[in-house]
Parts: structure tokens; sequence; C-alpha cells
């Protein structure tokens, strides 16, 4: 221990590393192995957007397959001590400086004596085995036994300094090395990365994994099981049967002949599973009820471990959550949905608790975000090469579009500051937080020229479109008229045409900002080209509007919903 670090005031930097392998091409596969890093002093709000660039690009690990090795028990401890290796001479600063400290001038301009410490490594299941030198079925985390992952059991934790102990054997013997790693349930891998890392703990800094644990991993196994349960044909009769809502994705072809899901559709369809499923019968005539309290125990886990904030009382949920799933999981063993429940991704489960208590919520750790990061670290530059020895040229390539990128926020900032000299600040008075304001957002061009009156009380139910047509224009010229006097108006008005444009779509914006937050969708009957009938589908809305003189409020029908949108 050095002079430096024995010194009062240091400032903790807790890294946040990640990797995943990633596909290029789809055709001459080619892949990506990129490492990301990223600070937990950064708030997560800036942290887990990409365009605020709060996530850097370390390099690219080799993804050779050593083909020049027959024997693939050899090639893969090859291939896991070659990415040790890497990971090592990319991380060796951290040995150094997480111990001594360096120098960092912080947001606020002060100096500070900053040690980087490895805290967080964000990976899929693959990636966790890998960089923990575990073995595929065996939790990364904990001592769990071979056939007791799919107990409701916590088990011993795995602790880096016994895991250092043995590979310090591998200076020694070699049969001696193995052996004792054979006993620990560990690879044999050379020196990893992680053994001189300063205050690190690897299979503590293993955090749980949204995207991969639980979308695509238990909420797809459950929906197989139900699949398998109940049958194709009904589940996906019921999703072609749900009418069209806001936030929900309609699967008009149903969800069992879906190849290639994405986490956003396994999350879209975990918003209907129990709809689907609630009084469904089963085969056989058993009681459904505990297949529901089995899906909707693991559903409540899913959007538990989601939450951006949590208390006490909500990590005891989500404990209770994983317990009541336990407690039924063994009906799909007794219907013969399943033979067994050895699923690492269903023990995994038992560390969100503890994780979160020590980490903060899950989207501080989520793979989505590494996901996201191919898009712009990988994939584009990969595109903007010849593919030919591509990984110098998307280095070059990426360090220029941050040279860019520092650029425009270095004038961004001096146009700001400027700004603010010429401009005296003006200083808003406390209060509760504006709410947000929707604007409209419409088409140029409505969707039909002219609708007749006839055919909007057809085909759209706008009865008395003519009639409150009239009632309207009269208020408009007659504000403070009684009522009396508007409707004797509007019994005179002569409306010199019979039809009117109509517009099916509708968007509001959130502060005139161009991201779409919500709609409303307006469709009547129609054939397609086979002369098959489309349903018809109005969205409801609710307007709060103005009333009439000496009326109050009331409803409004359709021409009076635009002319309120247009007054609001």
């Amino acid at each position: 221990m050095s002079l430096n670090a024995r010194q009062p005031g240091a400032t903790i930097i807790p890294l946040i590393v990640s990797t995943d392998k990633t596909q290029l091409t789809q055709f001459r596969d080619k892949v990506a192995y990129p490492i990301y890093l990223t600070i937990g002093n950064i708030p997560k709000d800036i942290r887990r957007k990409p365009s605020r660039h709060a996530q850097v690009l370390l390099g690219y690990i080799p993804t050779s397959k050593l083909q020049g090795i027959t024997i693939k028990a050899s090639c893969r401890r090859a291939l896991a001590n070659l990415f040790h290796t890497c990971m090592d001479h990319v991380l060796a600063p951290i040995a150094s400086y997480g111990e001594t400290g360096l120098p960092m001038m912080s947001g606020d301009g002060v100096w500070r004596r900053c040690h980087p410490i490895l805290a967080i490594y964000v990976a899929d299941y693959p990636e966790q085995a890998l960089v923990t030198c575990t073995y595929n079925g065996r939790c990364p985390k904990c001592l769990v036994a071979c056939g007791q992952l799919g107990e409701y059991q916590m088990f011993p934790s795995r602790t880096q300094h016994m895991a250092i102990r043995i590979y310090e054997l591998a200076k020694g013997d070699v049969h001696t090395f193995h052996h004792a790693c054979r006993e620990a349930g560990l690879k044999p891998v050379f020196h990893p990365f992680w053994e001189d890392l300063p205050l690190a703990d690897i299979f503590i800094s293993i955090t749980p994994d949204i995207l991969h644990q639980l979308l695509q991993g238990m909420m797809k196994h459950l929906i197989r099981w139900l699949i398998k349960l109940f049958g194709p044909t009904i589940i996906d009769a019921r999703c072609r049967a749900i009418p069209p809502n806001h936030k929900i994705l309609l699967f008009a072809k149903g969800i069992t002949m879906l190849s290639r899901v994405s986490g956003h559709e396994h999350k879209k369809m975990c918003s209907i599973l129990l709809g689907l499923i609630l009084d469904l019968p089963i085969p056989g005539g058993l009681d459904p009820s505990r297949v529901v309290r089995a899906s909707r125990a693991l559903l409540d886990f899913l959007y538990l471990a989601q939450l951006q904030c949590h208390t006490t009382e909500t990590l005891k949920q989500l404990e209770g959550a994983i317990s009541a799933f336990h407690e039924n999981k063994a009906v799909f063993i007794d219907i013969g949905v399943r033979n067994h429940f050895e699923i690492p991704k269903l023990h995994s489960l038992m560390h969100y608790a503890s994780s979160i208590r020590r980490f903060g919520t899950t989207d501080n750790y989520n793979t989505e975000q590494s996901e996201h990061l191919h898009i712009e670290f990988a994939k584009n530059a990969y595109r903007a090469t010849n593919h030919k020895d591509e990984y110098p040229q998307m280095t070059v390539w990426l360090e220029r579009c941050e040279k860019i990128q520092q650029q425009t926020s270095f004038i961004n900032w001096r146009q700001q500051r400027d700004g603010n000299q010429l401009t005296p600040q003006v200083h808003r008075p406390l209060g509760p937080p504006r709410a947000h304001v929707q604007c409209i957002k419409m088409a140029q061009h409505p969707s039909i020229k002219a609708v007749s009156f006839d055919d909007l009380a057809r085909r759209y139910g706008a009865m008395d479109f003519g009639d409150e047509l009239a009632n309207f224009i009269a208020q408009v010229n007659n504000p403070s008229a009684s009522a009396a006097v508007l409707r004797a108006r509007a019994s005179d008005t002569l409306i010199p045409f019979r039809a009117v444009p109509v517009f099916h779509n509708i968007k509001f914006t959130k502060d005139g900002n161009a991201e779409i937050v919500d709609g409303v969708q307006i469709r009547p009957e129609q054939k397609d080209k086979r002369g098959r009938i489309i349903p018809p589908r109005f969205d409801t809305v609710l307007v709060k509007c103005r009333g009439y003189a000496g009326q109050g409020l009331k409803g409004r029908s359709a021409v009076k919903f635009y002319a309120d949108l247009a007054d609001s």
C-alpha cells in the first residue's frame, strides 16, 4: 500500500465495464467484440442516453476462432486465456492508479485525487461465465451445486480471494493447478484479468440483466410453456381478438409462429400475456389457478425488477414474487410441460435484491445499453469502412467522430456563455414543476379530401354534424349571446357546403418537440384488395373544453372535438 493511498480525501470512481459480441453482417459472419466503459459518478439519466456520450469505447477484443487448434477443449481454453489477456492489457492502468490515485479535475473545476475501481461488469450469461472463469450451467455469483439451480434457496457466495489462491497455483505444477480448478468449479485460466485489480471482487461485480435473463430468458421460457399447455390455436386467436390500444403492440398473426423475437417484442408480449390465459381451461380438467399464479408471480417480478426507484417495501415485494413463483412452479411439471427447472437464468433471480441494494436499480447495468451502443460503435463504424482490414479503419472513424462531437460541444458552450453574458439572468420563482403541455401535430393534407355529411353519419357515426357545425358557427360569431339566441341563430345559419375534409390521424408532441407521445386514430369500415372487411377503429378521447354560455361543460361531437382542440 502506497503513501498516497493512506491519505484521506480520496474520490472513488466506480468503473462500469461491459462487453458483448455483436454481428456486423448477415452472410459473411463478421463479428465485433467491443469493450465499453462508463463511470458511476455520472447520473444515470445522462449515462443511459447514448446521445450524451457518457459511454466510451475502450477497444475491440480479437474474434479469432483459433481454427488451428483442432481439439475443442484446448481451443475453448485458449480462447478464454486470450480474452483475459486482452482484458488485462486494456484494464492494466486500473491496477496502478486504483491504488495510488490519479489527479483529475471534476466538473466544478476542483482537482481531486481519484481512484478508479472496477465496480460493475455488465454482460449476458455466456460473458458472465467467461469473465468469472465459471462453467456454463453454473452460477457466476454463488456456489450452487449441480442439480439445485431450480431450488428456492440461497447458497454461499463466491469470493475473489479464494479464487486468487487457486489461480496462484498456476505458477507451480500444471496438474495440481488443473485439479484445484476442477474441484472449485473454475476454468483453468492463467492469470485472470481481475486478479490484480485493487478493491474489486468480480463475483460481486456481476450484476443482473433484465434483457437476457428476464425478457429473453425466463419470459421466453414462460411463453413457450403456456403455448405448449394451452395450444397455439387459442393463444393466437386471443391475440388477434385484442382491440387496438395505446402503448400495446398488436400481434395480428399471433405470437406462436414468430421467429427471432426481440427483447422489445417480448416486453410487449408480457403486457398482454396474463389476459391471454386468464380464463382458459387446462386440457384434462385440471385447476388452472396455479398456472395463473405462477405466471403472475413471474410477471410481477419482471415489472418490480424494472422499477427506477426502490424502497424496502418494493424489495420485499420483489422477493415475495419469486417466492410465489417457486411455490407454484411445480404445476408445469405436473401437467407435463417441463421435466425440471435446472435453468441458470431462473437461479439468477435470487441475486436481484442483493444487487439492487448494493448497486442501485437495474437500469444502471442493463445490457440494453450496450446493445444500443453497438449501432454507433460497431455497426455504423463497420459500414464506414471498405470491409477489408476493418478494425483500424473503424477506430480512426470513431476517433474523428469524437473530435467532431467535442468541437461541437465546445462551440455550443461558447455560444451559450456569450449569450448569457449579453442577456440578463431572469430568476424564476420557485414552485411546483410545470406540467408538460401536449401540442397537436397533424398532417399537411387530409386523409380524405371531401366526405359528405351523409357519409359522416353513415360511416363515421357523426349523426348531428350539420347541426353541431351550425351551433359552432353561431357561437363563434356571437360569443356573448344567450343560449336561446344561439339556438335561434344556429337554426337560421346556412352552410354553403355539404362535404368536409377528414383527418384519420392526430398526433401529440410534448412541449412542441418532435417526439410523438400519443395519438388518436380514426378509420371507418373498409375492404381490402380481396374484398375482406377490415373492421372500423375509433379511438376514445376525453377533451377538456369550454361550454356554451349558461350551459356549462357538456359532451362534444366530432366537429366540436376538433374546434376545442384548436382552442386548447
